[in-house]
């Protein structure tokens, strides 16, 4: 044990010694800070605000839009709809000549076959997709939706779907609506944060012991601690470090909230278990003891650090995987099979079951059994990549490949 420590603090001292740790730990933060000051200058100041956004969206245009009705769907603008926001035009000739006076914005074409192919036409003068502001668009399919319903504003809703949805949730947690955008798309930000968070804790361990076995530093310390020692002492070292680092920077988003005037709140929106804060802590643990050690065994088997990044793709893939199902699968079915199956599986556990857990709806026994499986996973994984400590001079020099890695991984080299 006292071997184990005297590995930990010295990870701790050579990180923290390190200017680029600095750089990245303050750097991060500080631009952070200058964006939110600068932010809250052009929010405070309205002339500067206006200007901005003239120069991004481009200067408001309030004048009328056209429209050309050659389906003969539309037979009145309802009373929803201001009376100067759009003008009838008996055929395309007449519009681009209002067009050209500057009489309207822009105009739209409604074809004879819109009916079958649903396409419209919309014609303006100029070119910006982050012009929005004199953009129609939804006005003019509101007065389509309308027209097509026989002129029934209520029937016309419900073309966009129910108005009032009554959701009874067997789940012990409710679930968050769905048509929020916010809510929609939370599990996206959550495995997304959680990926993040334990690839770069992980890849502290990587670094350190790539440089150790190219300074041939590492055959020293072989001399006086055992692999499993060395690999403990590293693994709670880099760990602590790497939490360290993440407090820091979620501490500096609470401080600029707070110095903004805002309580530090997540959205109505969003709502997340009492538990999701303690799982967090849980799954990013064990998450990142066992991609660190993976990480390790990486690096005491490649012959640097540029060879060994090529296979850090293949060795963080079941993290990325995930990634593509968050916002739609472990949305919209967090206790389907696949999002069940990923959860419960412990290479993809860490991200998987946090983004289930931000979704809502889990049964308290699935992430129980996620740790126990992932636990054990890193117990396994911190013995077999110890023993490659020891089989890393067989392949000292060799250009390292996935099938090496896996290979020494399940003791076979």
């Amino acid at each position: 044990m006292k071997k184990i420590a005297l590995v930990l603090v010295n990870e701790i001292i050579t990180v923290i010694t390190r200017p680029s740790f600095w750089l990245a730990a303050v750097g991060i933060p500080l631009i952070g800070a200058v964006i939110f000051g600068i932010a809250g200058i052009i929010n405070r100041n309205a002339g500067t605000a206006a200007t901005v956004s003239q120069i991004v969206t481009g200067p408001q245009d309030i004048r009328p839009q056209g429209y050309v009705d050659l389906s003969g769907i539309i037979r009145a603008i309802p009373g929803t709809v201001p009376a100067s926001t759009f003008e009838a035009f008996s055929d395309e000739s007449t519009a681009r000549l209002a067009l050209m006076k500057g009489e309207i914005s822009a105009f739209y074409i409604v074809p004879a076959d819109y009916v079958q192919k649903g396409s419209i036409l919309y014609i303006r003068p100029d070119f910006n997709p982050l012009a929005t502001s004199g953009d129609q668009s939804g006005l003019f399919q509101w007065v389509l939706q309308v027209n097509l319903a026989g002129g029934d504003m209520a029937l016309a809703n419900l073309v966009k779907g129910p108005q009032h949805v009554q959701d009874n949730s067997l789940a012990p947690i409710a679930q968050p609506d769905e048509n929020n955008v916010l809510a929609f798309w939370a599990p996206y930000a959550v495995t997304l944060i959680f990926y993040f968070l334990i690839m770069g804790s992980a890849s502290l361990l990587l670094s350190s012991i790539t440089k150790e076995k190219e300074n041939r530093i590492m055959e020293i310390l072989l001399t006086s601690v055992t692999p499993r020692q060395l690999l403990t002492g590293k693994i709670l070292g880099l760990g602590i470090v790497g939490f360290g680092q993440t407090l820091l920077w979620v501490g500096t988003v609470v401080i600029l909230m707070n110095l903004s005037g805002r309580a530090f709140k997540l959205p109505s929106a969003i709502s997340f278990p009492p538990s999701f804060l303690w799982w967090g802590l849980v799954f990013f643990l064990l998450g990142y003891a066992v991609y660190a050690s993976l990480m390790a065994g990486l690096g005491a088997l490649a012959p640097n650090l540029r060879e060994a990044s090529q296979v850090t793709f293949v060795i963080m893939l079941p993290l990325i995987i995930p990634l593509f199902f968050s916002s739609t699968v472990f949305m919209q079915d967090p206790n389907g099979p696949i999002a069940t199956g990923f959860s419960l599986f412990p290479l993809s556990a860490p991200v998987a079951m946090m983004a289930r857990l931000s979704a809502g709806g889990v049964p308290w026994w699935h992430p129980v059994l996620a740790a126990i499986l992932l636990a054990g996973t890193t117990v396994i994984t911190v013995r077999a990549v110890a023993n490659m400590f020891r089989a890393q001079a067989l392949v000292s020099g060799q250009s390292i490949k996935a099938k090496t890695f896996f290979k020494a991984l399940l003791g076979r080299i």
